[in-house]
């Protein structure tokens, strides 16, 4: 994909819309210098052009039960495309895997996934990755504590 084209008053948007899609759009324009009208074409134009792909509540997992989150690393047994994309579909397909991605190195993927104890966790990871006869081996690592959990993109001005 390329670069969509930003100009300094969308990344200004960007920041601030990743920092709270709520705002309504004439306190963003007056961050901004536009009216809100301005703003809504201009946040039309970055949906639209896939810049902006969704907007979402974040939730803390511990107020709604899920105390553990755990960043498991995996490797498959046989370097098949079809066994990647099988993979792939499990995890997008498991509301417990908050992240996925394939990588590099001597682990094909690293999941970051959340559940409300070790006790679930083995269980999930049981049906994830031991019962799954594509998994060749996996290691977790339950985290101890949240440090920094974000989706927001670093955006900058054109220098």
């Amino acid at each position: 994909m390329t670069a969509f084209p930003l100009d300094e008053i969308d990344l200004r948007l960007l920041t601030l819309m990743q920092v709270d899609a709520t705002r309504p759009l004439h306190d963003l324009g007056e961050q901004v210098g536009l009216s809100p009208s301005a703003v809504q074409r201009r946040l039309v134009r970055l949906r639209a052009g896939g810049v902006i792909i969704a907007e979402v509540a974040v939730v803390d997992p511990r107020a709604v039960g899920l105390g553990l989150t755990a960043v498991v690393l995996v490797q498959l047994a046989e370097d098949d495309a079809g066994r990647y994309a099988d993979f792939c579909a499990r995890m997008l397909a498991e509301p417990t895997v908050q992240q996925c991605y394939s990588v590099v190195g001597q682990w094909d993927y690293v999941v970051v996934l959340v559940t409300e104890d070790l006790a679930s966790y083995r269980r999930i990871s049981n049906r994830l990755f031991v019962e799954e006869t594509a998994v060749l081996r996996y290691e977790t690592l339950p985290t101890y504590e949240r440090i920094k959990a974000q989706l927001a993109v670093p955006v900058s001005t054109p220098s």
